[in-house]
């Protein structure tokens, strides 16, 4: 499943002039906890289209993502520092991450499905209707404690051919949950307009969710009880013009990474906000970061898929699972 073919790039870094590093930003005192004096950005890879989705392979020691008008999904080596193609064409692959049993799962915009690549390399479709109707072009996705595979459904690839082809949707911009047990689909929720990145809270009573129809964006919050209902769905940060965020992911201490930007440039980036979504913290990036992921032997490095190209940061905290 993960043998290397051709290499495409070797890694680069940053030019850091001292440390510590000027773009890791302290917004609030409470976030030198999680600052490494000693660390710094560093850009893995440039080259890009449009990076999104990228999961942390440790038993391979590699990072995969997406690269969504390039239809293909690239892969990072923390062995020797190279870039080669994991899989093209990819269907337009966005959102990935790794179920409980180290598999693939990955939303695909062209296909308009959800699937998972089983250990021998093959694919198993896991999501492509509702009720007889196609999905609109899944997102984002995150895998809970019990198996559950969760993911958002906005109609991103299918308003033109650049991340996917373009065709009228013909259901509802739903939250979906698989069950882990059964695969059975169900509506998680249909209150949020155009779902785009989600993560759970590191004890998984709270959902985390982006609602991308909303202008400036909001990033809401949902209760989640012991069967996977979700409930009080509220506004948890109120986004500024300019503002933008995307995929994010949740630590152990329950703050949000969030992938920022696509206003003017001091807003490119990660802003990291507290479990009472006061902003704490931001690292500013030469582009947009569209989604996140921590990796490394002790989930503390923290991997920014970033418009061309891909950062890394190591961190003083550490990733909740199932990210």
């Amino acid at each position: 499943m993960l043998a290397l073919p051709s290499l495409l790039s070797t890694a680069r870094s940053q030019n850091v002039e001292r440390y510590p590093d000027p773009a890791v930003q302290v917004l609030d005192p409470s976030f030198n906890r999680y600052r490494l004096l000693l660390a710094a950005v560093e850009q893995l890879y440039t080259g890009a289209r449009w990076s999104e989705g990228p999961a942390w392979f440790g038993d391979h020691r590699c990072l995969i993502w997406s690269d969504i008008p390039n239809n293909r999904m690239l892969r990072w080596s923390e062995e020797t520092g190279g870039v080669d193609v994991f899989r093209g064409p990819s269907n337009n692959a966005n959102g990935n991450t790794r179920d409980r049993q180290g598999r693939l799962v990955t939303c695909e915009h062209l296909t308009r499905r959800v699937t998972r690549t089983e250990y021998d390399g093959s694919i198993t479709v896991l999501a492509d209707r509702f009720d007889g109707k196609r999905l609109n072009s899944p997102n984002d996705v995150v895998v809970k404690s019990d198996g559950s595979i969760w993911f958002t459904d906005p109609p991103f690839g299918i308003l033109g051919f650049y991340e996917g082809e373009m065709a009228q949707p013909e259901l509802p911009t739903n939250i979906y949950r698989i069950d882990g047990q059964t695969g059975a689909i169900t509506v998680a929720t249909g209150e949020i307009g155009r779902p785009n990145g989600l993560a759970f809270s590191p004890d998984e009573t709270k959902l985390y969710v982006v609602e991308a129809a909303a202008t400036p964006r909001v990033i809401r919050v949902l209760d989640v009880d012991g069967s996977g209902r979700l409930s009080n769905n509220r506004i948890f940060i109120q986004c500024k013009d300019g503002e933008t965020p995307d995929g994010f992911r949740v630590d152990v201490d329950g703050n949000l990474w969030c992938g920022w930007g696509m206003g003017t440039p001091e807003f490119d980036g990660v802003r990291i906000f507290n479990k009472d979504a006061a902003p704490i913290g931001h690292i500013r990036l030469p582009e947009r970061c569209a989604n996140l992921a921590f990796g490394g032997r002790h989930r503390n490095r923290l991997f920014m898929a970033a418009s061309k190209s891909l950062y890394a940061l190591y961190v003083n905290t550490q990733g909740a699972p199932g990210g």
